[in-house]
């Protein structure tokens, strides 16, 4: 069982408080752990949900080095974790403060449920102060490896069949997938839905057509792996293109879902077209062939955030598709070059040509049809050249 595995975040925090004196950033989707990680690394903690913790931060920088008792002599710097700081107007400008202030004797962990790159309300700029963090739920590879690697790919580490199970049918995220409930999933995924909808988009937009946003969301929860035609969504919700535009970042910002863009080597040609859509949860997906797709693609992304965040090198996540609508699923580039295509499947294992094209085509080293229902076997799928069959339990286990 689970229950009592450590997160792979708490080794990649461990290593960047050994080595870096910036900030840590970690944001991810609400209940994906983030608080119970970071905890476990801080000798203070303040939560902005919490109205004493609040009074302390609004005191400024010099209350809050007294409370965590920076003045007092300690061999190691002391880890202070601030949870939810981005709901604070002015938290850039806070932590900018103190950081500078006090750089030498402490160390910062910053948590948030909202995409703390994205949220900028004012003041001077944290650039080169702070290294982000991506967490995800919890992945095949997680399930399978113990602490991070230096290097991109892992050895295939088959994980049991009962967390393979529960992986799929109940999600990544912590509670549902140790619950392993049905009842208790459903209350939980419909409880996260509404403090997303109701709590997080009033706290930290100015949206005020919340019953409309929550339409387009119910929407996009039905259409996860299918392109984005923002001018569909717009007739159907009946709100200007733009508007729909604007709350779908809104909605990738709070971590409800995410767009993956297809890839072109002209850049201009890539943006012109449409992106397609991932939900964050594939346990609320009824959809087997949707929810098979969705499964990968969150893999997928939280390699790639995973590999970047830890300077493996930059990676991005993309689909590719031509004029004769030969498509894969997904493309991983790696340092701006094609690296890895993938096509998820549930049972066909009958290989797609478009691999073979594409892989030909942009000259990309590492080709995989990816399945579902196909048991592991205990293989190194990079050891191919050629597009190649694989199950998803042996090539997600191999990666981040």
């Amino acid at each position: 069982m689970i229950i009592e595995k450590e997160r792979i975040y708490s080794a990649v925090l461990a290593e960047h408080l050994s080595q870096y004196r910036q900030m840590a950033f970690v944001t991810g989707p609400r209940q994906v752990g983030k608080t119970t990680t970071c905890r476990k690394h801080g000798v203070v903690y303040l939560d902005w949900d919490n109205e004493d913790h609040r009074d302390i931060i609004l005191k400024g920088p010099a209350a809050i080095a007294d409370y965590a008792g920076i003045s007092q002599l300690a061999e190691l710097p002391r880890v202070i974790v601030f949870d939810e700081l981005h709901k604070y107007k002015r938290w850039k400008q806070l932590l900018k403060g103190f950081f500078d202030t006090y750089e030498n004797n402490i160390k910062l962990i910053v948590t948030g449920s909202s995409r703390l790159d994205v949220y900028r309300r004012g003041g001077d700029s944290l650039m080169g102060r702070y290294f982000l963090y991506h967490m995800h739920p919890f992945s095949v590879a997680e399930l399978a490896h113990t602490g991070i690697h230096n290097s991109i790919i892992n050895s295939p580490t088959a994980i049991d069949d009962s967390d393979w199970e529960a992986l799929w049918r109940y999600g990544g995220f912590p509670e549902p997938f140790i619950e392993r409930n049905v009842r208790f999933s459903r209350r939980w995924s419909e409880l996260r839905d509404k403090q997303l909808f109701k709590e997080d988009v009033r706290d930290l937009t100015r949206i005020q057509e919340l019953a409309q946003l929550e339409t387009l969301g119910k929407i996009l929860g039905e259409r996860s792996g299918g392109q984005i035609i923002y001018s569909n969504l717009s007739r159907i919700v009946r709100v200007s293109e733009n508007t729909v535009r604007s709350w779908i970042e809104t909605l990738i910002s709070l971590h409800y879902g995410f767009l993956i863009r297809p890839w072109y080597s002209n850049v201009e040609k890539g943006l012109r077209k449409e992106p397609k859509w991932f939900l964050r949860d594939w346990s609320s997906i009824n959809d087997p062939g949707k929810r098979a797709e969705t499964f990968v693609a969150c893999h997928l992304l939280k390699s790639v955030e995973g590999w970047t965040d830890l300077g493996l090198g930059i990676f991005e996540l993309r689909y590719v598709r031509d004029k004769q609508k030969r498509e894969v699923d997904f493309l991983i580039i790696k340092d701006n070059k094609p690296w890895m295509l993938v096509e998820a499947k549930l049972t066909d294992t009958m290989l797609s040509p478009s691999l073979e094209y594409f892989k030909k085509q942009i000259s990309c080293p590492y080709a995989f049809q990816v399945v579902i229902e196909k048991a592991f076997i205990d293989r190194n799928c990079f050891d191919h050249k050629v597009p190649i069959v694989v199950p998803a339990r042996t090539l997600l286990s191999q990666l981040f």
